[in-house]
């Protein structure tokens, strides 16, 4: 089999920008223990991932890696998470996306649980919905799907393929993990990721005020 070859200027732009955003959500205590994982799409074929297992506060360029779009090492000796199926997959479904998030906030995670025997968390009425790509109103409803956890990622995949039937989505959250949210390149799946998180910590709060 042959190995891809890759642009190494492009590797080293998007592993700095990787590392910059990481950096910050791990400082806001979103990737606790080593959790969440990132990428950039550098062309059709190769992405580039955070590796597995490290602190996500601490990270430098060496520690992103090549991986192609079957999940597969390219000229690098680290092991890609096993959650890199994941962003794969949404760079195989929509050609447009650009780059991959994904953290473990507390209110991330436990909206994931407490919405997870629905399958959504409805959002509605929010004038953040502008800050995501494709809605200009807070006029609307959008649900932001929950798809049970799995340690086996063909089954997750295939949950999350299942509910992604939706344009301008550009999130879900896994029940009890924490949430994806992506974009046309890393500044908009930022924008998106922030955005969520806002939302989801509005719904737990409306929720606690009228318990």
């Amino acid at each position: 089999m042959t190995t891809p070859a890759f642009d190494h200027n492009l590797y080293a732009g998007c592993a700095a920008q990787i590392v910059s955003h990481t950096r910050e959500l791990a400082a806001k205590g979103w990737t606790p223990a080593t959790a969440g994982n990132f990428s950039i799409r550098m062309d059709a074929n190769l992405a580039a991932i955070t590796i597995s297992g490290k602190d996500k506060g601490r990270l430098s360029e060496a520690d992103i890696m090549v991986v192609d779009m079957d999940n597969r090492p390219v000229a690098t000796h680290h092991r890609p998470s096993a959650e890199t199926a994941l962003h794969t997959h949404l760079y195989r479904r929509y050609p447009d996306v650009g780059a991959v998030l994904h953290t473990h906030s507390p209110t991330q995670t436990v909206a994931g649980l407490l919405y997870a025997d629905e399958g959504r968390v409805r959002l509605r009425g929010y004038e953040l919905f502008k800050a995501l790509r494709g809605h200009t109103t807070h006029e609307a409803v959008l649900d932001l799907p929950v798809v049970p956890n799995s340690q086996d990622m063909d089954e997750l995949t295939a949950s999350v393929d299942e509910v992604l039937t939706v344009p301008n989505t550009w999130g879900y959250l896994i029940a009890g993990h924490g949430l994806y949210a992506w974009g046309r390149d890393i500044a908009e799946a930022r924008r998106h990721l922030d955005a969520f998180e806002f939302m989801l910590g509005c719904e737990l709060e409306m929720r606690r005020l009228q318990a």
